[in-house]
């Protein structure tokens, strides 16, 4: 028998207040894929007090160490990257045209505020588009395409442009910053991943205040480049070499118009971490992920994936031989937007699904089918 609202366990809260100001600091600060540093920076500053040790690789990928002589090696995992766009072509009258960095959503350009980054520093600008009343006239209406959208940074030609330090090549984010919802929902861009950097960083953050002493080496992964193909994961896996890898990203909360349930899955912002279900994810793992959860009372969902997760998941568990690997999703509205929604409880769930994970796992743990 399902249980009533008011027979269901208290929520427990994680994020605190110093948490809290550090996670809208490090939404706000642009990461795009290629170009991850200054994020990563913020990242490690935060995470130092509560590793033994850390190191940054070649493309920026960055990862905190528990216990790094230990010989058995678990990742706990999430990307670091924001989509964005690259300078493609600029035109005789100032006006720049995109490509894609990621998956960036062209319908939702037009009128946007940006910033383009260049080495003399941030250039403002904006994605232009022709108003209502010029659109009328009997022809069907242009939509937005990679063809059509152009930034306008107020200059009137390309000389003037390049003065501005901007050059094919210069990278675009999206002004949008942070903010909470109703007290409910924590809303802006880039949550896809870096909130998944944030709750990795919190279970580091518990470990410590709890003074848990896990028996294997924890590596606390913030990759570089998924949104381009899982290409951060792909060498930190070769690197680290991991035993298990718990992978945590976003999917999409299905609850809103405009998405297909039969096909996309039946999944809620609030109603908990989504487990998947996926051949890159090795059930006796996901079992343990389950069980987690089960015995500390935390709601969870779940997802089935064809073929592939799309997420880090992936990577890890087709390195190295194969690297026994799981997926706990965030569920999120409106995935590459710049208003991107997560439920605060679902934030503390993750964390505290990934927390009581670790803790089940053992040293030297065999996670095979047949043994």
């Amino acid at each position: 028998m399902a249980k009533k609202k008011s027979d269901a366990s208290p929520h427990i809260s994680v994020v605190n207040k110093k948490s809290l100001s550090f996670f809208e600091k490090y939404i706000n600060n642009p990461s795009p894929t290629g170009f991850e540093w200054k994020g990563q920076e913020l990242w490690l500053d935060y995470i130092k007090p509560y590793i033994d040790d850390h190191y940054v690789d070649n493309y920026g990928t960055a990862v905190g160490i528990i216990n790094p002589k230990a010989d058995y090696k678990v990742v706990i995992e999430a990307h670091a990257d924001e989509i964005s766009w690259f300078v493609n072509y600029i035109t005789n009258d100032g006006l720049i045209y995109v490509i894609r960095n990621g998956g960036s959503d062209h319908q939702i350009a037009p009128s946007k505020r940006v910033n383009i980054h260049t080495d003399k520093g941030v250039v403002k600008a904006v994605f232009g588009w022709p108003a209502i009343h010029t659109r009328l006239g009997g022809e069907k209406e242009e939509a937005p395409t990679l063809k059509n959208i152009f930034l306008d940074c107020g200059c009137t030609s390309k000389d003037e442009v390049e003065q501005l330090g901007i050059h094919v090549g210069c990278v675009i984010t999206y002004e949008d910053e942070f903010m909470i919802l109703n007290n409910r929902y924590y809303v802006g861009r880039a949550l896809d991943n870096r909130a998944g950097g944030f709750m990795i960083a919190e279970v580091a953050r518990l470990l410590k205040e709890n003074k848990v002493k896990l028996p294997f080496g924890l590596y606390i992964v913030n990759a570089v480049q998924e949104e381009i193909g899982l290409r951060g994961a792909e060498m930190i896996a070769h690197k680290i070499k991991p035993n298990v890898a718990i992978v945590t990203d976003v999917t999409h909360d299905t609850q809103t118009p405009m998405i297909n349930k039969i096909t996309q899955g039946d999944l809620a912002c609030g109603k908990g971490p989504v487990v998947s279900y996926a051949p890159a994810v090795q059930n006796n793992l996901n079992k343990l992920l389950i069980d987690a959860a089960q015995k500390a009372n935390i709601p969870f969902q779940r997802q089935a994936s064809s073929r592939s997760t799309g997420t880090d998941t992936d990577a890890f568990a087709y390195s190295n031989d194969g690297v026994p690997s799981a997926l706990i999703s965030l569920p999120l509205r409106y995935m590459h937007t710049t208003v991107e929604m997560i439920h605060k409880e679902d934030v503390d769930n993750v964390i505290r699904l990934i927390y009581e994970s670790l803790l089940n796992i053992k040293a030297g743990q065999d996670f095979r089918y047949i043994k």
